[in-house]
């Protein structure tokens, strides 16, 4: 069993950032359940005396999980389980183009995007970078100058996006978007995916807040998707969160959740049951309140 984990200030959690998709333990190959739930009874060794180790964007399908958890439980060890982020994607069958997957949206999006299209091939210029070079670099500068006129200015790593966009590029991944007016030549919308065989995550996307009215992110997800169709890609995931506008495009909605490891042989670890049980009764009392108001 390898568990991809980081230490920060003595305390363990899953090699992950704010912007991972999916973690998982990785069993080994032909690993039984009896097996993985030795491998949970051995790491609550490990955590018993520990601060809780904590593990985000889990995939809760993940192949050994289940045994593993219970192996952990069953050695004295609390397994906290809450919902981290919803996941949105779609899985379409091969040989889809983009006239079939437009024929699959929902009607007022397939007009809207219609009509927006021949509206933008007036008025806009695309580019798409996926290479290194000159290009790249130009790239991020306008990814960063929309970003900061966005509704989302602020970014809790900054540097972040032009390194791993840089990274990708290098390793064929990078499928960078930029949507320009025509006439000024400055850019409206910008958005990055990474491409990994058939598939090809969204990991981020800004428009400028004053071309609003021109719908520069809507114009520039579909000739993205549209170039990403035509290359091939057969999945699309639009990333962490339930953001409204993501299920216009994709269809499909899977639940990553968090784990929290933790001993009741330690105060850290009685803190985070107590907190955890506490959390669960909010929510079982707004949620009798809310029926009640129905």
């Amino acid at each position: 069993m390898l568990l991809p984990l980081m230490e920060r200030e003595g305390r363990r959690s899953s090699l992950t950032t704010p912007y991972t998709i999916s973690w998982r333990p990785l069993p080994a190959a032909g690993s039984s359940a009896a097996m993985l739930r030795e491998a949970g009874r051995d790491l609550s060794r490990l955590v018993r005396h520990s601060a809780p180790w904590r593990f985000d964007a889990v995939d809760a399908t993940a192949p050994g999980l289940a045994p593993l958890i219970e192996g952990i439980r069953s050695g004295g060890v609390a397994v906290l389980q809450h919902d981290h982020f919803g996941n949105w994607h779609e899985a379409f069958p091969s040989g889809t183009n983009w006239d079939a997957y437009l024929g699959a949206r929902d009607p007022a999006l397939r007009t809207t995007i219609r009509r927006k299209l021949a509206r933008a091939a007036r008025i806009t210029d695309f580019t798409l970078i996926d290479a290194p070079g000159a290009g790249i670099e130009a790239g991020i500068a306008d990814y960063e100058a929309v970003r900061d006129r966005s509704w989302k200015p602020y970014e809790p790593n900054p540097g972040f996006d032009a390194v791993l966009m840089r990274m990708a590029a290098a390793q064929g991944a990078l499928r960078l978007g930029v949507l320009r007016d025509a006439a000024a030549g400055t850019p409206m919308a910008a958005q990055y995916w990474i491409r990994s065989g058939e598939r090809a995550y969204l990991l981020k996307l800004a428009h400028d807040e004053a071309r609003r009215a021109d719908s520069p992110g809507t114009v520039l997800t579909a000739l993205m998707i549209r170039h990403l169709l035509t290359e091939g890609v057969r999945e699309l995931d639009f990333g962490r969160g339930d953001d409204p506008y993501k299920r216009l495009w994709v269809g499909c909605r899977r639940q990553r959740i968090g784990l929290i490891l933790a001993s009741p042989l330690t105060l850290g670890g009685l803190a985070a049951v107590a907190r955890h049980g506490a959390g669960r009764a909010r929510r079982a009392v707004r949620a009798r309140l809310g029926r009640g108001a129905a």
